[in-house]
């Protein structure tokens, strides 16, 4: 691949990230545009965004890696990547919005009047965002070193560099404009090259793939996972979304419930869309650069694929915008976890202003960064789908048992996500340090949900039932504020709700 053609990608998305978020700028005035958008975003609108940052370096290049290595085994990660928005949408979407919080620990603190919960609740949102950017950040690395040849801290550091701009520049109000449109960029980089391929695959007269015999099990290089592994794997998707800090924020910015529940309907349909070809390429890479896998690149597929398939100038082209998407997904994620954490440290370490929000920001990217250039890669859907374990074991029993068991005590949210979040993180680090033979004791800790959420869910309830005088006195009308549909009117009322705490937080 020419190396300038890399270089005019990556070029091409990042100006045009940081010209949108300047534009944001003009338009973000207030703590609450930085924070939430000043809750005004439209659920089409705001459903792209959400696109654009959910959609990561492990969906657009993890995916096509995991069914060039896997075969079927892989498609659980698709599956459970968008099943992970039904259930946010049956369960937290439209009371998230109406608890008029700013971010997960607000909400914490609001249901559970209690500031060590929101102390407990910020280090793991912020301990999540970091977690989660790293891998955003070597999947930036590999994209540029492919495309250009250039060492690989400079991909990350490109990324760091324009989402840091994106953030400062205008907050939620900026990247939101800035994630819809790399949302489209981003499918339509993945979709254009894959079609084109199969027409001109459809147009040498020879069957596109051997029928089944493309998920022979014999074609597999990873080991196959056992039906625990799938399982767990399944239930930390599913419930490793409900927690995830970036997305639950964009709740935040719809103007009501409805709105919320409408937006996350529309994500379904566009992340069901975008998961089709990330699928197919993974099924054409095991026919046609099947060496990828044999040589530990599976996550090149999605970008080397179509120079392999089509010739010429073509083939340069579709490279080149295969490129230009994946670069917009590791800047739309990032800069997502980054307003996430920048807002729970601007809150709870600094003043909760503009300023504070704009220092947590740079913090939140500094420390990634350095962590990105110590550490390798992983498998880049493997590596998120711990972070989606360890969410699932921490911060989704506080929002389900928050939103729906009035019973919850600020001692069992702390107690459930310290043992859920404590064995979690010593059961991955376990696996990564002992390296040990495959069997059942090294799956229970490669893929620890199965047992690791039962337990963070178990610990909540009965601690709370052993202090029930902890239960806050108006949690009757704090779960009425959840559960009750808006009538005409209420909107303008959390508005002012709104401002008020936010001029609470800047003094006023």
């Amino acid at each position: 691949m020419n190396p300038w053609v890399g270089f005019a990608a990556v070029a091409a998305v990042s100006v045009m990230t940081v010209v949108i978020s300047v534009f944001g700028l003009r338009i973000s005035r207030t703590t609450g545009d930085f924070y939430v958008a000043s809750r005004t975003v439209r659920p089409w609108w705001n459903a792209s965004a959400i696109g654009g940052e959910y959609l990561s370096a492990a969906s657009f290049l993890g995916v096509a890696g995991l069914v060039l290595v896997s075969g079927v085994d892989g498609l659980w990660f698709p599956i459970g990547y968008t099943a992970g928005y039904l259930m946010l949408l049956l369960f937290v979407a439209a009371p998230m919005r109406r608890s008029g919080a700013y971010t997960v620990p607000d909400f914490a603190e609001a249901r559970l009047a209690s500031r060590p919960a929101r102390g407990a609740t910020s280090v793991l949102v912020i301990v999540v965002s970091w977690l989660y950017i790293v891998p955003q950040l070597h999947g930036a690395s590999l994209t540029l070193r492919i495309a250009t040849g250039l060492p690989s801290w400079v991909g990350a550091a490109v990324v760091t560099l324009v989402v840091c701009i994106s953030v400062v520049a205008g907050g939620m109000r900026s990247i939101t404009f800035a994630q819809a449109f790399q949302f489209w960029l981003k499918l339509t980089a993945i979709a254009v090259p894959v079609v084109f391929a199969l027409l001109v695959l459809g147009n040498t007269g020879q069957p596109i793939t051997a029928g089944g015999s493309v998920f022979e099990q014999a074609m597999n290089t990873a080991e196959d996972p056992s039906t625990y592994r799938n399982v767990s794997l399944t239930f930390s998707l599913l419930l490793g979304t409900l927690g995830l800090p970036h997305v639950l924020v964009r709740f935040y910015t719809n103007p009501d419930g409805g709105s919320a529940r409408r937006t996350t309907l529309i994500v379904l349909a566009l992340l069901g869309l975008f998961y089709l070809f990330p699928t197919i390429y993974g099924v054409l890479g095991r026919l046609y650069v099947p060496q990828l896998a044999a040589s530990g690149a599976s996550d090149a597929t999605v970008l080397l694929l179509p120079g392999a398939l089509v010739d010429g100038a073509a083939g340069t082209l579709l490279s080149a915008l295969v490129i230009a998407g994946a670069f917009a997904a590791f800047l739309s994620t990032t800069s997502g976890l980054l307003v996430s954490s920048a807002g729970v440290i601007s809150q709870d370490v600094f003043d909760g202003g503009v300023l504070g929000f704009r220092t947590g920001a740079l913090v939140s990217a500094v420390i990634p960064f350095a962590l990105a250039l110590m550490t390798e890669s992983l498998g880049l859907a493997g590596s998120v789908g711990l972070v989606f374990a360890f969410t699932a074991s921490t911060i989704a029993p506080l929002l389900l048992l928050g939103i729906w068991w009035r019973g919850l005590t600020d001692a069992g949210a702390v107690a459930g996500m310290a043992a859920g979040g404590t064995l979690c993180g010593a059961a991955v680090l376990s696996a990564a340090v002992l390296d040990l033979p495959a069997g059942p004791a090294a799956e229970l800790l490669a893929q620890p949900a199965a047992w690791t959420v039962p337990v963070a869910f178990s610990v909540m309830i009965i601690v709370s039932r052993l202090t029930p005088r902890r239960k806050p006195a108006a949690v009757s009308a704090i779960l009425v504020r959840l559960h009750m549909p808006e009538r005409s009117g209420r909107s303008g009322r959390s508005g002012r709700s709104d401002r008020s705490t936010s001029s609470r937080r800047n003094g006023g």
